[in-house]
């Protein structure tokens, strides 16, 4: 839509001073506020002034263009000189005796857009852009009609515009043109100097959001430091919690099993807000990047009802429903951020819905997709629809009492697809439940900047087995290292799935970790990829991720299914299941006491390990050199050569220095002694344990530990 509101010729210096009250009327017509009326018409008089100064006159066209949004478009042309040294204006380095050019530098920090086209001997052409104010009507014919009609009642506001009137009707009144004319060039000379003080103070205001910014940045780097410091324990503390309960060492009391659930979701709540405070602040610091994609919304529904699948079992009462999309095309822009929008959405219906459904549907609107969560829950107040999407805020409630929120889902969710290029809408009734939408254009058109990163280097330990993990997430790359670093495995991590195949080509990992969430690329396809190629698809692939969807994973190819956050036992076992399964495993047991290797081959009976014995180091030395087992037990008190000894010697040896070691003793160990040997050993394991159950348990860790695959006969 392009709609001319108003169009003016600049021939005298009065004209100036018309065209900067027609700008302010204008723009106050269409809705801006004080501010920025003084704005536009500070920055249109500065133009016009130089353009009457400069160019001798030129025109002036007010303007609407475009849909939604719309902007206010100034449009001055003139046909004088044109500007020789225009480049050097913008750039700030033209300095001028006169002025030239500080009008233009001032008028590009007050508008929204600044362009400008200047030919030599032709004549200069300014367009200043400026967005209409949200909350204000789009202008049609029929507005454009109502604010032309306005203009004509309006009298003049001073006498000058009834002179620059009167001076255009009678041109042969030269003697008071010229009086009127030296009081209009005192008037465009204080305003010249008035529109100086403005650029000069909102340059100031400038410097004062160029603080405002360091701040916000200095605010998300707090975040991001402290979360990962808390996330850190947090973590630690649910693994510990699933340990515990999964009764792994042992079993629970009532009781006990009780405080360790509360321990548990204590942890995951306060989790669940660090990550949310994390998201906020990056938001609004403008440092969350954008990793469009194309998808449809058939395949994220699926993925969201996998992932959601564990809050229904919590509820019987509640049915989630997922309307099947038809018709709908493929969106391009962020999977990632659209999915934490309608999982907020659908995880706070399904807390605040006691019984009956929760409805997900997408229908598509022109160029944008609106999708829509309703629930028969209990219903929001109109008075609180908006305070809903601040910061922190929860509407009190008996059922409130009952649930837990952080009370930053919903301002994040609106964050988000504003910075989609969307927005958020409520629909409500309290007792009648509620429906949130979400409309994101089918297309992002949003810019961001990518930094051009050099190809990754990898060096490959050729004493350990190198697994390639393909994960996006830093924290998570952190505990894959902390997970394989005292095992035979070595973690080679790629970021993305352009590096995993730049890896591929380097060297043959012997499995791959592979997370299917990745924000930049779909590695589904990258998993297909792998099992079509020949030379590919003999490595086991682990798909770990955070949706329950094991049964998709598994038919598209993978070899074993995990979700996160991921065991760290489980994780070995599964990686030397796949890596070992068909290989003997030779373990040797290095003890002078005949009844301490008895005892340990008698934990070992139901495996199938390969027992190797040695009664002294000579010939524990000796076996682990031409045997090379895939472990070895060492006592550390023996006769002759001691335990320290034939450790000093197997780790000196190159072809038995890659052998993990795993210490038995019933000696205590203190200082630099245990130091060197937590160092040199993959686990350290007391021969003083309270039960057979016990020291069961401890060999087969240490085992696991040590990559060795401990299958039944």
């Amino acid at each position: 839509m392009n709609l001319t509101i108003l169009t003016l010729e600049i021939r005298y210096e009065q004209d100036v001073v018309l065209t900067r009250q027609r700008a302010r009327q204008i723009a106050e017509l269409l809705g801006f506020d004080s501010q920025d009326q003084v704005r536009i018409a500070t920055a249109v008089s500065e133009i016009v002034r130089n353009a009457f100064q400069y160019a001798g006159g030129g025109t002036v066209e007010f303007k609407v263009e475009g849909e939604a949004p719309q902007n206010l478009v100034v449009d001055i042309d003139d046909r004088g000189p044109g500007i020789s040294n225009l480049k050097m204006i913008l750039e700030g380095r033209y300095t001028s005796t006169t002025g030239m050019g500080l009008g233009i530098i001032g008028t590009q920090k007050l508008v929204d857009q600044f362009q400008i086209e200047s030919v030599v001997g032709q004549g200069t052409k300014v367009l200043i852009y400026k967005k209409l104010p949200k909350k204000a009507p789009n202008l049609t014919s029929q507005r454009l009609d109502r604010i032309k009609q306005e203009f004509e009642e309006r009298s003049p506001q001073n006498p000058f515009e009834e002179i620059q009137r009167q001076n255009q009707e009678l041109l042969q009144a030269m003697a008071e043109l010229r009086k009127r004319e030296e009081e209009l060039m005192q008037l465009n000379r204080e305003l010249e100097d008035t529109n100086r003080g403005v650029v000069a103070l909102y340059a100031e205001l400038d410097e004062k959001a160029d603080f405002l910014q360091k701040a916000n940045e200095l605010k998300t780097r707090f975040f991001s430091n402290m979360s990962h410091e808390f996330r850190t324990p947090l973590n630690s503390v649910i693994s510990l919690s699933r340990i515990l309960l999964a009764h792994m060492d042992g079993s629970l009391t009532t009781e006990q099993e009780k405080q360790v659930t509360f321990i548990q979701k204590a942890a995951e709540g306060l989790l669940e807000l660090i990550n949310d405070l994390l998201d906020l602040a990056k938001v609004e610091a403008g440092k969350t990047t954008v990793h469009p994609s194309d998808f449809e919304v058939s395949d994220l529904f699926g993925a969201l009802r996998g992932m959601l699948r564990p809050l229904i079992a919590y509820n019987s009462s509640v049915a989630l429903i997922f309307d099947e999309p038809v018709g709908l095309p493929t969106l391009h822009t962020d999977e990632g951020k659209v999915a934490q929008i309608l999982r907020n959405f659908i995880s706070n219906a399904l807390k605040y819905t006691e019984q009956g459904e929760v409805r997900v549907t997408a229908m598509m609107t022109g160029d944008t997709i609106t999708f829509s969560v309703a629930d028969t829950g209990i219903g929001i107040a109109p008075s609180d629809g908006e305070r809903i999407f601040e910061d922190f805020v929860q509407i009190e409630s008996e059922l409130q009492k009952r649930v837990k929120g952080t009370g930053l889902g919903l301002p994040l969710s609106r964050k988000l697809a504003q910075l989609l290029g969307g927005d958020v809408s409520l629909k409500s009734e309290l007792g009648q439940g509620s429906t949130f939408f979400a409309s994101i254009p089918l297309v992002y058109t949003g810019s961001n900047t990518t930094l051009t990163l050099p190809s990754p280097t990898w060096q490959v330990d050729p004493e350990r087995f190198p697994v390639l993990v393909v994960e996006d997430n830093d924290e998570t790359l952190l505990i894959y290292e902390k997970c394989l670093q005292a095992s035979n495995y070595q973690m080679i991590s790629a970021t993305t799935v352009n590096q995993a195949k730049q890896a591929l080509q380097k060297f043959r990992p012997v499995a791959i970790i592979l997370d299917i969430l990745l924000q930049e690329q779909n590695t589904w396809s990258f998993l297909a990829e792998i099992k079509d190629n020949d030379v590919t698809r003999h490595i086991p692939i682990i798909v770990v991720t955070v949706i329950d969807n094991e049964k998709q994973v598994l038919a598209s190819g993978a070899n074993e299914f995990l979700i996160k956050p991921v065991d760290r036992l489980l994780l070995l076992t599964k990686l030397d299941t796949l890596v070992k399964q068909d290989k003997l495993q030779k373990l040797l047991l290095i003890d002078d006491d005949l009844a301490s290797r008895y005892v340990l081959k008698q934990l070992l009976t139901n495996t199938s390990l390969h027992i190797l014995e040695a009664a002294n180091g000579s010939e524990g030395l000796r076996l682990a050199e031409s045997e090379k087992p895939q472990a070895i037990v060492l006592d550390l008190n023996m006769p002759g050569i001691n335990g320290m000894e034939v450790l000093n010697q197997l780790k000196s040896n190159p072809i038995t220095s890659a052998i993990p070691v795993i210490l038995n003793t019933s000696k205590p160990l203190e200082g630099e002694e245990q130091n060197y040997l937590a160092k040199n050993c993959v686990a350290i394991i007391t021969k003083q344990t309270s039960s057979q159950a016990e020291a069961s348990t401890q060999l087969r860790q240490a085992l696991v530990t040590a990559g060795l695959i401990l299958n039944h006969n």
